[in-house]
């Protein structure tokens, strides 16, 4: 599967939002619960801060899709 490209407007994006506004989680509330329960991974490692703060040149995986962001 092709990588999902996110574009950041911002200095970052807390990594819940990111689920959220790439569709990969429905809700805010659904995308904590993945970050709180070690299902999403930054750059190869086990994230469980769901406001961790996500950077360009960031890769995020969760769910077998991958989210690169610029």
């Amino acid at each position: 599967m092709d990588p999902i490209s996110f574009t950041l407007t911002a200095e970052y994006i807390e990594l819940f939002k990111l689920l959220k506004v790439t569709g990969l989680c429905e809700s805010g509330g659904m995308a904590k619960c993945a970050v709180s329960q070690s299902e999403v991974k930054v750059d190869g490692q086990v994230e469980t801060r769901k406001a961790c703060k996500i950077r360009k040149g960031q890769r995020v995986e969760f769910g077998g899709e991958t989210i690169m962001v610029q």
